[in-house]
Parts: structure tokens; sequence; C-alpha cells
């Protein structure tokens, strides 16, 4: 599946918008990608699961772990494809963790899943999760990263699609410049 393919699945889907959002991150963009929308089809989720999991079957993962909510039908799908373990890291007073009852053996080969990257910043905590578990990450992967510049990590990564969607601090948001209300479509607050 290549990025075509994918772009063009999110808008026969509308996962892909238009307008002035406030995305997680709280940064504002002309653009959003509503990864639901996509997700809700199982086939769409099994086949973007087995495009990510091509792209990192070399990587040699035993888990992968990915953070919830957005992370979570992805990271199965790409679990799934590989033959491994899906594992996520939840929010518990404001702080990314692994979920109750999860564990990774020391050394054990974790591939970090995400829906959307945007600054890299639920990558970053799902890698230090995973860390801080006993992991050793081997990559990271994500369907679209939409930074104006490829996210940089400190393990490999790879996406599906790499499509810029600029995103500004409020105070120089073109669109809240011109009055434009603005939409959190998020899964969790913005901000």
């Amino acid at each position: 599946m290549d990025s075509t393919a994918v772009l063009d699945l999110f808008r026969r889907c509308e996962g892909l918008l238009e307008g002035h959002f406030q995305l997680t991150s709280g940064l504002h963009s002309g653009g959003y990608l509503q990864c639901a929308q996509v997700l809700q089809h199982p086939e769409h989720a099994a086949a973007l699961g087995q495009a990510l999991a091509t792209q990192a079957v070399h990587l040699e993962p035993s888990v992968v772990l990915s953070p919830a909510l957005g992370g979570v039908i992805i990271g199965y799908e790409v679990a799934r494809a590989l033959g491994v373990r899906a594992l996520f890291a939840e929010r518990r007073d404001g702080r990314l963790t692994l979920r109750r009852g999860f564990r990774l053996d020391p050394g054990e080969r974790v591939l970090v899943v995400e829906d959307v990257v945007t600054t890299g910043g639920s990558t970053r905590e799902t890698i230090d999760v995973a860390k801080a578990a006993g992991g050793t990450v081997v990559g990271a992967a994500a369907i679209i990263d939409r930074g104006e510049e490829p996210v940089r990590f400190d393990v490999p990564f790879d996406a599906l699609v790499q499509i810029p969607l600029p995103a500004y601090e409020s105070a120089g948001c073109p669109m809240c410049g011109r009055g434009e209300p603005v939409s959190k479509p998020g899964s969790r607050p913005a901000g």
C-alpha cells in the first residue's frame, strides 16, 4: 500500500479534514487526520497494519506497544500481521504508563506503533514507557507523519505517508488571525 493509496483511503472514509483545528499537542492546523474514520473498518485496519508490518518486519520485534487511544487499533493490527503480542500504554494521573497487568521481559524487542505523528511527543513518551518497563525499542512506525519536516527519533522510524500539514502556535496561527473558529476533534484533551 503506497502513500497515494493510503491518502485515497483517508479521503474516501472522510478521515482527511480541512478547516481550523486544535491538535492534541495544542498546536493549530488547517488539516486534520481522523484515523478512527478509517480504522472503524476492519478491512482497512488490517490492510494498513499489514503494510506497516511489512515495513517493520526486518526489525524483528517481539511485541508492539502503542499509546491509547489512537494507536491501539493500528498497533493491534501490526502485531497481528507480525505474529507478536500487542500491548498499549495509557494515561494515568497525566502520565503515559504501561497498562496494568502488561509487562515486558528484560530486553524484549519493542516496536512502537502510532496512528498519526505530528510532533512525535506521544511516540517519544511511548518509547520511554517501553524502556522504563525493561524493553529494547527497535523502531517506531505510524500510518501518517504529518509534520512539516519528517519526525526524527533515536530509533528507526517509518510512516506509510509523510504529508506536511503545517501546525502553528495559536499566537502565530493564520486561521486565528482571520478569526476562524477552532475545532478540537482529538481523542484526548488538547493543549
